[in-house]
């Protein structure tokens, strides 16, 4: 069975490469009409686009009823973008970060159709999150009183904080440490990445670094963990199972599934 999907977010970066890993999957139908915020089109692989703008969004997506949106826009379109796919009934996967999450999960779950929705969808850095849940549910305030410092960096085009950072706040509060999302350190200067953070050149528009500390209160055990990500191909196989995986989800009924959902299967 073919499942055709339409891209939201060309001709951003990650949007366009993903369009083109759907582009080369067998059993996917990439639409030849794209939602985005104004007018245009680009070529993906061997096929022509055409850019729908913001307007026309609704009128489109009831003309085509693509079965799959996929949606890597930008954090101000989070909500407005949840709404119009549930009005419209049409599921979706969801890599765009920030906006109202919460408002975002009520759209859904007040709506007729199921969503991935994931701040993170490289597989190895979601069981990574897993395995953080794992011990912040079963060893509560096993961290108490230890001192936390969270750093990320990110390309200069990304303008909110990172998802999977923030995530871990919470997971750091379950584990006895009263950290806040306000407390990350967040950079976007290309040239303190490349100079402070030793991000290569070629991937200063597109990365994601991020370094965890901690430390003990008396100052004598430090912990450290880090991630880094150059490029973006490592998110590419989630989003293709995200879309297979929501594929087989019935309608009817408003559900939102995480990426840990797609990877158990």
């Amino acid at each position: 069975m073919i499942t055709s999907v339409m891209m939201a977010g060309l001709p951003g970066n990650m949007a366009t490469i993903i369009a083109n890993a759907i582009r080369l999957e067998s059993n996917m139908q990439l639409l030849n009409v794209a939602l985005a915020e104004a007018d245009g089109n680009s070529q993906i692989v061997d096929q022509s686009i055409i850019y729908v703008p913001l307007d026309k969004h609704e009128e489109i997506l009831k003309s085509l009823w693509p079965d799959i949106i996929v949606d890597f826009t930008a954090p101000g379109a989070v909500n407005r973008n949840a709404e119009l796919y549930c009005r419209c009934g049409i599921p979706f996967v969801m890599g765009t970060t920030g906006g109202d999450r919460k408002k975002l999960a009520e759209t859904v779950e007040h709506s007729s159709i199921p969503a991935v929705i994931a701040p993170n969808m490289a597989k190895q850095i979601v069981v990574l999150l897993e395995m953080m849940k794992f011990a912040a549910t079963n060893f509560p305030n096993s961290f108490r009183d230890y001192r936390l410092v969270i750093r990320e960096s990110h390309q200069q085009a990304k303008k909110d904080q990172s998802g999977t950072a923030k995530k871990m706040v919470s997971y750091f509060n379950m584990l006895g440490i009263p950290f806040t999302e306000d407390q990350i350190i967040s950079e976007r200067n290309p040239i303190v990445q490349e100079v402070s953070w030793g991000v290569p050149q070629e991937h200063l528009a597109g990365h994601g670094y991020h370094t965890y500390e901690l430390l003990s209160p008396d100052g004598t055990v430090f912990f450290q963990f880090t991630h880094n990500v150059n490029g973006r191909n490592i998110y590419l196989p989630g989003i293709i199972e995200s879309i297979r995986f929501l594929a087989r989800q019935e309608k009817g009924v408003g559900k939102i599934f995480s990426m840990a959902d797609v990877l158990r299967g």
